[in-house]
């Protein structure tokens, strides 16, 4: 039954029950009364009934007009509650990034104690900007692992955008070295996943953190809802396949393994097909620490590379390089040593947290032109995480 008729329902029910009310007191004071009266006394009922008829319809329009503004009401309602899912979404983004950026600011505490002390010092003790404060300048940034060749060219750029700013003020002169150093490090900074599945193979020499950056990041790619499967093509190191086993436990995802010793290509061969079975998104490839004078592992990884061009033709295809940023200049002689086998598409940055070098991002992506696309800031499963220039050059001059 409807609301309408509910309602016709009860205004019919009170009706009559009114109208028995007053037929019993007028039968009751008919019977005190002469006989004559009693005709005058059931004339005013029925009028009265009459009344309450002609406003029957009346309500009755005021009950459809109240059911056709019930949906509205429904829908502001609906309407308040998507607004309110849309603020607690955007509050947790920026949450998250806010708590992104203050991993990014504590580990990079010790990068920023160094490179930006040296840099007030610097800026205090030059009244004029000339030529002494541009070789102090390039002296400064040598010393904080930034090295010789980009040194020499940020002090290069800084000399032009002075001269075109006309800048005087060391405040200024600062804030134009910010954006020198932010445009030196933008630019294909986020992994590239577009086709399912998406590879991404990890590569690096054994302690920079390879097998931990692969943990790390399956849960990360697990957390925005993609399947992960992650191969364990370390077959060269021992315990590595039970390291990364551990790290997939804690992540959640798939791992594809075979015994110690046995080809590295073929695991990868087999995680491919596991991931076009089971619809996987991304596929992790775990590979054997490398040196470059260990000629074998190198030819491993262009064997790595063949199968995965060959079995994902349309893929698209990270190879991450992890390197140590405790190592200072060490790291970029590891990014031009690998970039001469394989072809390098981002960085991973690791122990960020634990060292004053971090300042080794700036030559990499200048000298080498490779991105960095993520950085570690923490030993947690959630402390991987991208890198953004901006953030970087703000958590290192703020």
């Amino acid at each position: 039954m409807g609301f309408f008729d509910k309602f016709k329902k009860k205004k019919q029910e009170d009706t009559e029950e009114l109208q028995d009310e007053q037929l019993l007191e007028t039968a009751e004071e008919a019977a005190e009364e002469p006989q004559e009266d009693i005709p005058e006394e059931t004339e005013e009922v029925a009028s009265e009934a009459e009344e309450i008829a002609e406003e029957l319809p009346e309500a009755e329009e005021e009950a459809e007009e109240l059911a056709e503004e019930l949906p509205e009401d429904q829908e502001e309602s609906e309407d308040i509650a998507t607004e309110e899912e849309i603020s607690d979404e955007a509050d947790k983004d920026g949450e998250k990034k806010l708590n992104f950026f203050e991993k990014l600011r504590d580990g990079l505490k010790k990068t920023k104690d160094g490179f930006l002390s040296k840099i007030e010092l610097l800026m205090n003790s030059f009244t004029k900007i000339d030529e002494d404060f541009f070789e102090e300048l390039e002296e400064m940034l040598i010393l904080s692992d930034i090295g010789a060749e980009t040194s020499c060219d940020i002090c290069d750029k800084l000399r032009a955008a002075v001269k075109r700013t006309g800048a005087t003020d060391p405040a200024d002169v600062k804030q134009l070295l910010r954006d020198i150093i932010a445009e030196i490090l933008t630019g294909d900074n986020e992994l590239k996943l577009d086709s399912k599945p998406a590879v991404v193979m990890v590569i690096g020499v054994n302690g920079a953190g390879k097998t931990t950056t692969i943990g790390k990041l399956s849960a990360n790619l697990k957390k925005q809802g993609k399947r992960v499967i992650v191969a364990a093509a370390d077959t060269f190191r021992a315990a590595a396949i039970d390291q990364l086993n551990v790290w997939t436990d804690r992540a959640g995802v798939d791992i594809v393994k075979h015994s110690e010793g046995s080809d590295p290509a073929a695991v990868v061969f087999d995680a491919i097909n596991a991931a076009k079975a089971r619809g996987a998104d991304v596929v992790l490839c775990d590979t054997a620490g490398r040196l470059h004078n260990k000629k074998h592992l190198m030819e491993e990884l262009k064997k790595i590379s063949r199968v995965i061009t060959r079995e994902l033709p349309e893929a698209s295809i990270e190879t991450l390089l992890v390197l140590d940023a405790t190592t200072g200049q060490n790291a970029v002689n590891q990014a031009k040593l690998f970039s001469e086998t394989a072809e390098i598409t981002g960085i991973a940055l690791t122990k960020l947290d634990g060292t004053a070098k971090g300042g080794i991002i700036i030559p990499i992506k200048n000298e080498l032109g490779i991105p960095v696309k993520l950085v570690g800031v923490g030993e947690k499963i959630d402390d991987l995480q991208p890198f953004i220039p901006a953030d970087y050059v703000n958590a290192l001059f703020e």
